[in-house]
């Protein structure tokens, strides 16, 4: 076999498009948005890691110092996804026990929580 080297023809080469770059053109917008900063001044603490759907719902304060408590323990052990016995371990180091008997599960359900085994 023999090597050719392949000819290049003026339609193969790719144009140099470096010298039209948009960021660097100046478009009028409706409505500037980069800053970003004026938006958060109004609001105290950012909220983070919150579902944005409920955003509207007024959280209980044991809800806000359940969340804190799991984004502060997701942050300081880089769990982004921490198993049901890290939840159970940040509701306990809350001072959460369980002192009641059980009740019916939340929702539309009539199920109960499932039994402890002996």
């Amino acid at each position: 076999m023999s090597e050719k080297t392949p000819e290049f023809t003026a339609d193969l080469c790719v144009a140099d498009r470096r010298g039209n770059e948009r960021r660097k053109r100046e478009i009028p917008v409706a409505e500037e948005r980069r800053g970003g900063n004026d938006r958060r001044e109004d609001k105290g603490e950012r909220r983070r890691q919150i579902d944005p759907t409920t955003c509207e719902r007024d959280y209980t304060n044991d809800e806000i110092d359940f969340m804190k408590a799991m984004d502060q323990y997701k942050r300081d052990n880089r769990r982004p996804f921490p198993t049901w016995s890290e939840v159970l371990e940040v509701l306990r180091a809350l001072g959460y026990r369980k002192t009641a008997d059980q009740t019916q599960m939340p929702g539309l359900g009539e199920s109960m929580p499932p039994g402890r085994e002996a």
